[in-house]
């Protein structure tokens, strides 16, 4: 299997990509790491904000932190994933489905009935992946970024101003 920070999807067989989600374990911890935090919400005080009211995983490949994602009990029967990130270098090699799958089914384990996630409206990459983990758009949070940042926040070169909401019915079977 490919472990070279330069070493992208392309150079990836389907049986090196096998082999890196099958050497993939997903925890529940009390330390994320802070610059995968950061990586996901750039805005620390909304991190400290939600990370002590929230329950936390970490994807460990051959025992390091590579991903993580946070899931926060909102209001009755519903849950949001927030701060899912996965290590830069490791991107776009499912680590990011497999944390989102076990996202799904911790809430559904939990009782949860609907779950929901949010990223920015400059977030293409994002919203294509909770797009196709089962998650249907159901809203836009206006001038969320620029309400609530301290900074501007630029992804994919553009402002990102909109917070664009997904969610999933936990109540029927995945897709």
């Amino acid at each position: 299997r490919c472990c070279s920070p330069t070493c992208g999807p392309r150079d990836e067989t389907p049986a090196k990509r096998m082999l890196y989600l099958m050497n993939l374990e997903i925890l529940p911890t009390d330390a994320p790491p802070r610059d995968l935090l950061l990586l996901a919400d750039e805005c620390p005080a909304s991190v400290d904000d939600y990370l002590p009211r929230g329950r936390c995983h970490v994807a460990l490949l051959d025992g390091e932190v590579v991903g993580q994602y946070i899931l926060l009990h909102t209001r009755p029967f519903t849950a949001e994933v927030v701060s899912l990130s996965v290590a830069p270098a490791l991107q776009r090699r499912g680590i990011g489905t497999r944390l989102l799958d076990h996202a799904v089914r911790t809430a559904r384990t939990l009782g949860f009935r609907r779950l929901e996630i949010g990223t920015g409206d400059t977030g293409f990459d994002q919203l294509r992946l909770y797009e196709r983990c089962g998650f249907v758009r159901c809203g836009i949070d206006r001038g969320y970024f620029t309400r609530f940042y301290p900074a501007p926040v630029i992804e994919n070169g553009l402002v990102c101003r909109d917070m664009v909401r997904l969610s999933m019915d936990l109540d029927r079977p995945a897709r």
